[in-house]
């Protein structure tokens, strides 16, 4: 059997319906901005690999730099143990994030980083003999498949399996100067019982890059400081330079009191999930009573070799290179998004930093489930392209190290298919 005849036989992959789905390609190799197949073709990878590959596959630093830690130590317990990878990452990142961020708390993913967020609130309360647990969210949001995370998310097709197991949330529009003060009385009205809120600052990835203005974040974010709503802020997708600047936050000047990182925090080489918080959250779990611990934990909780993989890509991000790397991606999208909207095919092009996005207009309603979303996919991976609409929602989320020609290339036979439908 071929690779691709013994993946059928044994994989299930993820958001894929098995029976109707096309065999998954079988890659070999990557190399910067590209993935090579076992045909030998090669496909420009224009999403990041799932968002999480910033400076593009198999960087030889980072494998320099997790290839040495493997000969040193790979894993050890977190719980009574610590090693120089984790307390290392933890002083470099705390640096570079608000500073009433000053703890941090290591997982494996993004959405165990927000379950870590909301059990952190949750408890916060509970410790201090508070009587608040609902939480506060925005709609359309996506924050995780594990329970937690999909409570806090958005109800829709991809929940409702799950509906009478879900926690309850109070789901309010994401800020505006028109809904600002409509929001505002909508909190009001919950003051007392609600504990935290959480919400992706900026961008709502999953639900379609919606987008929306930082201003209006945090005058929301500032009303909920008045009323004693802990904030948690999740970067998963966000962080690590993705909107332009090192992390959404630094478009803001409300601070919230817990942030939640993943995806790019490693460079995409291994699995990590990161939840900081600020000492006041840290120091209501600290007591002479134990039943007040945080009982959470992961068996690769702070994983060397991932802390390692962390390091070298921050290296590697805050180098001038990578930096301007950034600002390059994200002045060619803004062009490119200005083509966008005199396109006759195309509505609500939007970009913020290196995340460009738009909607083909077509008969059906923008959804997740638009059939046109599969029909392009195919089209441009014939093109050696790897793009993965959300739907007729169609996203450029590429690699730092892509450069000025190759994102020519994405944007010129973007143009072909757009007036090939």
């Amino acid at each position: 059997m071929n690779l691709q005849e013994r993946d059928r036989a044994v994989n299930w992959h993820p958001y894929t319906q098995m029976k109707t789905a096309d065999d998954a390609i079988p890659i070999v190799k990557g190399k910067g901005v590209y993935l090579f197949d076992d045909k030998g073709n090669k496909y420009i990878d224009a999403v990041s690999s799932w968002w999480v590959t910033l400076h593009g596959h198999a960087h030889p630093y980072i494998a320099q730099r997790v290839s040495e830690q493997l000969n040193t130590l790979e894993q050890v317990i977190f719980a009574g143990f610590t090693h120089e990878p984790a307390i290392q990452l933890s002083e470099n990142l705390l640096k570079l994030l608000p500073q009433n961020q000053q703890k941090v708390f290591y997982s494996d993913n993004g959405s165990t980083a927000v379950e870590v967020a909301l059990k952190m609130c949750i408890q916060n309360a509970y410790n201090q003999g508070k009587e608040k647990k609902k939480i506060l969210a925005f709609k359309n949001a996506y924050h995780g498949d594990t329970f937690g995370a999909m409570s806090v998310s958005g109800r829709s097709v991809w929940t409702k399996p799950f509906g009478e197991m879900l926690f309850e949330v109070i789901f309010i529009d994401t800020p505006t100067s028109e809904n600002i003060e409509d929001l505002k009385a909508q909190i009001s009205a919950y003051q007392d019982e609600v504990v935290c809120f959480i919400y992706e600052p900026l961008i709502q990835g999953a639900a379609g890059m919606l987008m929306y203005n930082a201003e209006d974040l945090d005058k929301l974010m500032r009303f909920c400081r008045t009323q004693e709503i802990l904030m948690i802020q999740d970067e998963v997708f966000t962080g690590f330079g993705r909107t332009g600047k090192l992390f959404a936050a630094n478009y803001l000047s409300e601070k919230p009191d817990i942030m939640c990182f993943s995806k790019g925090l490693t460079g995409g080489t291994m699995p990590m999930g990161i939840t900081t918080c600020s000492n006041e959250i840290y120091n209501a779990f600290l007591s002479d009573d134990k039943y007040k611990t945080l009982f959470h934990g992961h068996s690769f909780t702070a994983n060397p070799l991932a802390c390692t993989a962390a390091l070298a890509s921050m290296e590697i991000l805050l180098n001038n290179e990578t930096q301007q790397n950034i600002q390059r991606i994200s002045e060619q999208h803004f062009r490119f998004s200005k083509v966008l909207r005199e396109h006759s095919k195309v509505e609500n092009a939007r970009q913020t930093g290196t995340i460009l996005a738009w909607e083909i207009k077509n008969d059906h309603k923008t959804s997740y489930f638009n059939e046109i979303g599969k029909k392009v996919y195919d089209e441009f991976l014939s093109r050696g392209i790897v793009m993965r609409p959300l739907g007729n929602v169609m996203y450029l989320v590429p690699p730092y190290c892509i450069s000025s020609e190759e994102l020519n290339f994405i944007y010129e036979n973007i143009l072909e298919v757009l007036n090939c439908l």
